[in-house]
């Protein structure tokens, strides 16, 4: 059976968000007191949810701490960071092929909701996807096989019609999502 949909990542796929998550996590760790690593050993950040990132940086597993330190990410993230990105080149030219040739077309992104849909704005992109899905702030589906998942059912979509692209691996309880 064919695909009738493609879920696209926004971080690393759709945008080059690297300046501006590695600055906030530097700007994060800083203000806990941290002496905060150089922005290219911060790239394994870009993509994970930001709670796990915190908790292998400060060496903690201690909530308290990492809601700060998320906090403060967010604090420098939500007036500038989210600017301090780049959209890849040809992304709306390949999103418009892809809707063209009858493909439904949707974000699928851990970044929480409130970002990722400014950044899709932002960027001109809204009119290119059927939905955008992401997480939320309290961390209500930032695991992305729970978002797929959903996207599925909200969707009603097929897990073998339907394509993720920009993810290196994807768990499903519900089954097997083919990966690009």
């Amino acid at each position: 059976m064919p695909s009738s949909a493609v879920l696209f990542d926004l971080d690393g796929t759709l945008t080059d968000p690297k300046l501006g998550i590695t600055r906030c996590i530097q700007y994060a760790l800083s203000e806990l007191g941290y002496k905060p690593p150089d922005a290219d050993e911060l790239h394994w950040c870009i993509g994970p949810p930001l709670k796990d990132s915190f908790s292998q940086l400060l060496k903690t597993l201690d909530g308290t701490v990492i809601e700060q330190a998320i906090s403060l990410y967010r604090r420098r993230f939500a007036t500038i960071g989210l600017f301090e990105n780049s959209l890849y080149p040809q992304i709306p030219e390949i999103l418009k092929a892809i809707r063209f040739a009858g493909y439904k077309t949707f974000v699928a992104t851990s970044k929480p909701y409130i970002y990722a849909m400014r950044i899709i704005e932002y960027f001109g992109l809204s009119l290119l996807f059927d939905g955008v899905y992401s997480s939320e702030l309290d961390g209500t589906r930032s695991v992305k096989g729970d978002l797929i998942h959903h996207i599925l059912l909200t969707e009603k979509l097929l897990t073998s019609t339907v394509v993720m692209v920009g993810d290196n691996f994807v768990k499903l309880s519900c089954g097997t999502l083919r990966e690009r």
